[in-house]
């Protein structure tokens, strides 16, 4: 909204009206604006849960500390998605495909977090809702943002096209998002294409898994990508709820891989260095700079309330939106080949949760008792078993995850 205004005191000669013109400026401003409204708003919000009395319900498994987080409010996820949104709103071009999708995903991953912390803390049901409707409210989200990518016009590839100099040697022409240059050769192209890290030739088309050839290989590469969108989104919003176990660990987590993400847009959406890096330029991409910058204010700012001691818990309504956000982000900037690295920290935690039930089963049905690999999963829990401290814990799961982080921004270059 201030984006629109400001672009017509801009036309009105109002002297800095232009700075909204830039990503930059408008980014750092959601990085701002979302910090303040999690540390401010979040207290009013912690209070209305403790008023309303909507704890945690906690089950003694045996953990050092556990019991004593009994009570603590959830829900929590209220105070990032409204520090996300209202940012957003504010600041970013609402007429563009990716922001609306974007708000879309936070709203409706927000929506299913919710309805499932609503049935634990009010009908005091401690499995919350129903696995199939959590999976299908997954499964409809990956449908919507799959068809629109598919489907809307906006939604392009654009890469250079190589040209020959007066010598006969082959150039690659770019530098300028303006395509009226008659010196810069672009081709926009639509197709359910990723990125491959560590390859040159990066481009992996998704119909090129398609045995046939024509328009079905097209109509079914697409069908394919829609497939792929689904897995994505259900696996990093169960990956991140998984990882919600510890004070801080998912918001952190969230905060780090939220960065690496929006360095990522930034560069794809910036003509020359996506050239530079040889990585895909995204046009009408840039606003997703301004979403990932609130996302990143918005966890960051979370962690002021939720750091040990926590005095607030996000819950599912928090973790299966970050999850949600951040594979459908990954989706849109086509990284999304780079998640089992940025993600590996949701990865193993959700790894470590199958491997457990497999191997308990398997050894239930062979030996007739049941057997585990780790002490507790998901894997954050194993280590507190072993009688590390939480706040410990939490920090080594960050630094794993700062590295992951610089392993994926490194793969843009290493080819």
């Amino acid at each position: 909204m201030l984006y629109y205004l400001f672009v017509y005191l801009k036309e009105l000669g109002l002297p800095g009206a232009g700075l909204f013109q830039y990503i930059s400026f408008r980014a750092g401003l959601a990085v701002i604006l979302s910090l303040i409204m999690a540390t401010v708003i979040g207290r009013k919000i912690i209070n209305l849960l403790q008023r309303q009395q909507i704890g945690e319900t906690i089950r003694d498994l045996g953990l050092e500390g556990q019991m004593q987080k009994k009570g603590t409010p959830t829900m929590g996820g209220i105070i990032i998605i409204a520090s996300i949104l209202l940012p957003v709103l504010l600041l970013s071009k609402l007429d563009n495909v990716y922001v609306i999708l974007m708000i879309v995903t936070t709203l409706w991953m927000g929506a299913i977090g919710f309805v499932d912390d609503y049935i634990k803390v009010f009908r005091k049901n401690k499995e919350g809702m129903a696995g199939r409707f959590k999976i299908l409210g997954q499964v409809g989200l990956g449908v919507i943002v799959a068809l629109t990518l598919w489907m809307n016009s906006d939604v392009v590839v654009r890469e250079t096209v190589p040209s020959k100099d007066a010598s006969g040697v082959t150039v690659v022409k770019g530098g300028t998002d303006d395509l009226s240059d008659n010196s810069v050769k672009m081709k926009d192209y639509k197709a359910p294409v990723t990125s491959i890290p560590f390859f040159k030739k990066h481009i992996f088309d998704y119909r090129s898994l398609i045995p046939v050839k024509g328009e079905s290989q097209a109509t079914w590469g697409w069908l394919l990508f829609v497939l792929v969108v689904i897995f994505v989104v259900t696996a990093v919003s169960n990956g991140a709820n998984m990882t919600d176990g510890l004070d801080g660990l998912a918001a952190g987590t969230s905060a780090i891989i939220g960065t690496t993400l929006g360095i990522i847009a930034y560069v794809s959406s910036h003509i020359d260095y996506a050239n530079y890096l040889n990585i895909f330029y995204i046009p009408n991409s840039s606003e997703l700079v301004v979403y990932m910058a609130a996302f990143i204010g918005a966890t960051i700012g979370f962690l002021w309330y939720n750091s040990f001691p926590a005095q607030v818990f996000m819950g599912d309504t928090g973790s299966l939106t970050l999850g949600g956000i951040i594979g459908v982000f990954s989706i849109m900037i086509r990284v999304e080949l780079l998640l089992p690295i940025l993600c590996g920290i949701f990865l193993v935690e959700n790894v470590s949760v199958m491997l457990q039930v497999g191997y308990f089963k398997y050894t239930k049905r062979k030996f007739g008792e049941g057997r585990r690999i780790f002490l507790m999963a998901p894997l954050h829990h194993h280590y507190q078993k072993k009688g590390i401290v939480e706040p410990k814990i939490v920090t080594r799961f960050w630094l794993v995850g700062i590295i992951l982080a610089i392993v994926t921004l490194v793969t843009l270059k290493v080819r």
